[in-house]
């Protein structure tokens, strides 16, 4: 509808138009540059039409509306046409030589109609311009001078004097250009060397005829394009390479290189290596037909080939291809490429270990296949051995031994011999001689100690096993066939109670010991080897005999008569604490086993008495009444503390009596000190006595075996140790164990010797006798332990 409206306007318009025709008075024509400025004076319509001032706002003068009645305005006071928007005569016109623009004015009143035409002057207000900002042109190297090269040429939307006028291009050595013609053409100048220079870069200049002159450019890059016009050229006419011979296959010696000057296919060279007269040795090498690298290609050997001579050919892929040679010349370079060899011979299959330095054991030559210094060779031997080669003649060695040997330090040597030559690199190689070293009988059986000690229970069955013996001996087979024999001493015949298996070194005993008759056996026990000829040690064996608690308590008198009754007096006014009597016993055994302690058995009546367990001393508990029996038997048991415990008994009868005075003196209860010498001082003497000697010996073994002893040694048991005190007391050691027994002055009240065990009971108690009618328990003994209790 938009459309049908507008069209319809444009009719009514056309046919005023024409209406109106006969009223126009005529045309008026102006000229007005482009680009003026706004309110710019195009002409005075009142004057060029004749009219009155008075005569424009009253009859109403104006512009009809049009396509270019927006330019133009009239002032209605004045009647001057002036400019009244941007005027762009290239773009209203484009490029037409002549810009014209009509403008209707109208007056009422009566109507007329005026033309009014405007005449656009054009101003270089436009710059030469090309289609594009550079261009490329291929032009091949092999063109003539004086050929000519068109290009496109600018455009100016100015007219006129104001349009493109001149082109120029810069300076060159190879190009002009020529305008005369109707298009603008490059002229070659001079011939055109791509080798020397692949792209001209040109620019060139298009100029108009406007003042001030405005000018446009554009870049022309001519790429010279190459023809097959250069041979490839090597870097060298003759290459000098070296190659070792037997290099490895695909060892690169050197690399031609041919270079073309010509670009593209022109410029690309292949290589290849041509046979010129035969010769077999070019199969040695290869070349790489691109990169021109030459590689070994088979087994170089040096005595077949010394030296040889490779010509090279390089050829460019162009059309015709060209080509070019070179040669090269491969030195072979000799190399040490044998190793020596190395033969031995042994001139006796083991080495004795006494063996002689200086002598002999094997022969040994090298050899090179290789001469000069390469085939010159040395040998020694590597590692600290004790063998050396020793020169024989040239190549030939003898593996002499260098100093003593000994077969319990190395049984074997390996011996490695290394060959070397002369050559750069050395080439070498090695060998391994093994040789056994036998033995002979140079050790002696050795036991792991000076001393043994060994420890046996009294009264263990004959043949039980008490150790083993053995010795070690360092050599082997027979000369380490060790057997085991007793040496008697002059003083006793041991072999009489001891048995060895001569060939394991086991102990049997052949008769049960007694404690109490022997308490310790030194013997000697000989080791000899079945070597010629046979060698020997001797090993002391110290077999301590360990008590048993075999023997009963034994009374003393005067109550030591088996199955006899006793009788002891009182008087009926004894007070409680009244001593009645001192049982005196001795036991056989030693340390707890002879540790007693006593009893009243079988008590019958009231129960007036008391005994000291320690002590064995009688006394009473209280004051005697008249429902007290008048005799009074008891029955007094002593037991010792062995395992198990033994015991012995004697019944003591004790009478009350009214008065004491008709007893005899002799009879009386209260002990006094006997002047004479009496059984219980001769028993105590001849302790004291053995147990001094013992002691002595005891001490005398202890010292040699601290000056015999090694760090290796080892006891079974430790020698027991007896030793007096100034008081008269004693003390019994065995192991680290230590019992120590006191005695008063009063032997009547301290009359108990105790030879403690070397092995008491672990809640053993060490019983002090103090002479009193009470005793003491000291501290528990543990098994490793010191205790003394004395008072």
């Amino acid at each position: 509808m938009v459309v049908e409206d507008g069209a319809r306007a444009a009719w009514m318009k056309a046919l005023l138009l024409l209406c109106l025709w006969d009223l126009c008075y005529g045309q008026l024509s102006y000229s007005v540059s482009e680009e003026a400025k706004k309110g710019t004076v195009v002409g005075n319509l009142v004057k060029d039409l004749n009219l009155s001032v008075q005569e424009l706002e009253s009859r109403m003068f104006q512009l009809v509306a049009g396509s270019n009645a927006k330019y133009f305005e009239v002032n209605q006071k004045s009647g001057i046409l002036f400019v009244n928007d941007r005027i762009d005569r290239e773009q209203l016109c484009e490029s037409k030589q002549k810009c014209v623009m009509n403008v209707e004015a109208m007056i009422h009143n009566p109507h007329k109609l005026y033309s009014i035409e405007v005449n656009i002057l054009d101003i270089n207000d436009n710059s030469p311009g090309f289609p594009r900002q550079s261009i490329n042109l291929n032009i091949s190297e092999n063109v003539l001078p004086g050929d000519r090269f068109p290009f496109m040429t600018a455009r100016d939307f100015d007219i006129g004097s104001n349009s493109v006028k001149t082109y120029t291009i810069n300076t060159n050595d190879y190009f002009s250009i020529d305008t005369q013609s109707d298009s603008a053409e490059l002229v070659l100048q001079k011939s055109l060397d791509r080798e020397r220079e692949s792209v001209i870069k040109l620019v060139l200049t298009a100029v108009d005829g406007g003042t001030p002159p405005r000018s446009g450019t554009m870049q022309i890059f001519i790429s010279v394009l190459d023809i097959n016009d250069n041979n490839p050229v090597f870097t060298k006419p003759i290459y000098k390479v070296k190659v070792h011979e037997n290099a490895s296959i695909g060892t690169k010696i050197t690399t031609v290189v041919a270079a073309d000057e010509d670009e593209g296919a022109n410029s690309e060279v292949a290589y290849s290596i041509v046979n010129h007269d035969g010769n077999s040795a070019i199969d040695l090498f290869s070349i790489n037909t691109v990169s021109g690298e030459i590689t070994v290609n088979g087994n170089i050997d040096y005595e077949e080939n010394s030296a040889v001579e490779l010509r090279i050919q390089a050829q460019d892929k162009g059309q015709p291809p060209r080509m070019s040679r070179c040669k090269v010349l491969v030195e072979v370079v000799d190399v040490n490429d044998n190793a020596p060899e190395i033969s031995v011979t042994l001139l006796m299959i083991s080495v004795r270990e006494d063996i002689k330095p200086g002598t002999d054991v094997a022969l040994i030559i090298v050899s090179d296949k290789d001469s000069g210094m390469n085939g010159k060779v040395g040998c020694k031997i590597i590692a600290p051995s004790p063998f050396k080669l020793q020169l024989s003649y040239k190549n030939s060695y003898a593996l002499v031994v260098n100093e003593a040997l000994d077969r319990e330090r190395v049984s074997q040597y390996d011996v490695t011999v290394v060959a070397n030559d002369g050559g750069t690199p050395s080439l070498s190689s090695s060998t391994v001689i093994t040789l056994h070293v036998s033995d002979v009988n140079d050790n002696a059986p050795l036991f792991p100690a000076p001393v043994i000690n060994i420890s046996v229970k009294e009264n263990s069955p004959v043949g039980g096993l008490l150790a083993s013996v053995t010795a070690k001996d360092s050599d082997i087979e027979e000369n380490a066939l060790v057997s085991y024999s007793l040496i008697d001493s002059e003083s006793s015949r041991v072999s009489n109670l001891m048995n060895i298996n001569s060939h394991t070194g086991e102990l049997y005993s052949l008769k049960s010991f007694d404690y109490e008759e022997t308490k310790r056996l030194q013997f000697k026990v000989q080791a000899t080897d079945s070597g010629v000829p046979p060698l020997s040690s001797n090993v002391t064996v110290n077999v301590f005999i360990l008590d048993e608690n075999d023997n009963n308590p034994v009374f003393l008198p005067p109550y030591s008569e088996p199955g006899s009754v006793n009788s002891e007096n009182i008087p009926y006014s004894a007070e409680a604490g009244y001593f009645v009597a001192k049982v005196r016993v001795l036991d056989a055994d030693s340390g707890y086993n002879a540790l007693l302690s006593y009893h009243i058995t079988e008590p019958k009546g009231t129960n007036l008495f008391r005994i000291g367990t320690s002590t064995g001393e009688l006394r009473t508990k209280r004051r005697m009444s008249d429902n007290d029996l008048k005799t009074h038997p008891l029955i007094i048991t002593v037991s010792d503390h062995g395992e198990p415990s033994l015991s012995t008994s004697v019944t003591i009868e004790v009478v009350v009596v009214e008065n004491m005075d008709s007893l005899q003196p002799s009879l009386r209860q209260v002990p006094v000190k006997e002047d004479n010498f009496s059984n219980l001082n001769l028993y105590l003497l001849i302790a004291i006595v053995s147990v001094s000697v013992i002691f002595l010996l005891s001490l005398i073994a202890l010292i040699a075996s601290k000056c015999y002893r090694t760090d290796g040694d080892f006891s079974i048991s430790s020698a027991p140790v007896v030793t007096t005190h100034p008081d008269g007391s004693w003390s019994y050691s065995k192991s680290t164990q230590q019992y120590d027994v006191c005695f008063n002055s009063d032997t009547l009240k301290s009359d108990v010797v105790v030879f403690p065990s070397p092995f008491p009971p672990a809640d053993a108690e060490l019983i002090s006798i103090n002479g009193g009618d009470t005793f003491t328990r000291t501290q528990t003994l543990p098994n490793t332990g010191v205790v003394r209790q004395c008072t």
